[in-house]
Parts: C-alpha cells; structure tokens; sequence
C-alpha cells in the first residue's frame, strides 16, 4: 500500500471494522485525517494544541468504546460524530477550567447531546439525499433551484439569465423543477 493512500482518510466502515478486528493502523489513520479540524475547534475556543491532542484523544476512546461494545450503529459520518464529541468535551472541561466565567448552561443550546446527535444525524441523511436528488435533477433546473434557495437570487435575476420573458414564467419553471426535485427526492 502507498504512503499516500496509507495516510488519506479511511472510510466510515473500514473504521468500525478496523476498531472491531484491532486495526491499529485504522486508528493512526484516523487520528491524522481529523485532527486538525479538531486542533482548530480547540485553539478558536480559548485552548491550545496539547488540549486539542487531549481531547482528541478522548473521542477516540469514545469512539473506540462505543465500537467495542457492539451496539454502536454509525449513521452519521464519523467526522461529524468525532466532531460533536469534541465539542462537548471540550465545552465540558472548559468549565471545568473555569477559563469560562460563565456557566455552561449558556451554552446548552450548542451542546450535542445524544438526542441532539440523532437530530443532526438524520439532518446529514437528509442533506446527503438532497444532494444526490440535486444532482438527478439536470439543467436548468439544477441551476435555478440553487440560485434561488442557495445563492438567494431575484425572480428577474433568473428570469434574465436564462432568457425567459418575464419573472412570471421564471418562476413557473422553478415550480416545475421544484416539484421534479421532490419527486427524486422521496423517490431515494
């Protein structure tokens, strides 16, 4: 195996494979594919490098336990799970530190708890199956959907650059799409 693909990112199955046969090399992968976005979660929150390695290493362990104990059904992606992790235990000892003069309790509602994991887990199925409807779709409707919900374009701004004769049939168009991206949408 490359030095290149050896480092890259393992995906979310052969991670929980990994922990589940005692893949160390999973685990090297792992630490190195999301540690930075973990390292600048730390250091944008009043903390340093050897806090972010702290508390990476923690969610690993979560992770790992989670895993190993058999019942662990990913169905976010890992970054997101290692993500919340993170951030929770990183909110956590920050008051533990009383680096926060504050309580936690403001910051309740950014904590993830586990029903808020679940929330967000099925708000990234939702997102990823959005993005593949998306993807179906075609042009121009692919275009006008995003540039009227993603890029908050005007009726007339769409209706000039696609040459309809007026907003009114601009909007009729996106309509269409819309009812199109709907129906390959549910149809995942």
């Amino acid at each position: 195996m490359s030095k290149a693909l050896n480092s890259s990112a393992p995906t979310d199955s052969e991670v929980v494979l990994g922990i589940l046969n005692n893949s160390e090399n999973i685990l090297k992968r792992v630490y190195v594919a999301y540690f930075p976005m973990v390292l600048q979660l730390i250091i944008n929150n009043n903390g340093t490098a050897d806090d972010a390695k702290d508390i990476y290493q923690e969610a690993i362990i979560v992770l790992y336990n989670k895993v190993k104990a058999g019942n662990f059904e990913l169905s976010s992606k890992l970054k997101t799970f290692l993500y919340s992790v993170c951030r929770k235990l990183w909110l956590k000892r920050l008051n533990q530190m009383s680096r926060y003069g504050g309580d936690i309790k403001d910051f309740e509602n950014h904590v993830l708890v586990e029903d808020d994991t679940d929330h967000h887990t099925e708000r990234d199925i939702q997102f990823s199956k959005m993005e593949g409807a998306l993807k179906l779709l075609g042009e121009p409707c692919k275009t006008i959907i995003e540039d009227f919900y993603i890029h908050n374009h005007s009726m007339q701004d769409i209706c000039e650059r696609f040459g309809y004769t007026n907003a009114d049939n601009a909007k009729t168009q996106k309509y269409k799409c819309l009812q199109r991206l709907k129906k390959l949408f549910f149809q995942q």
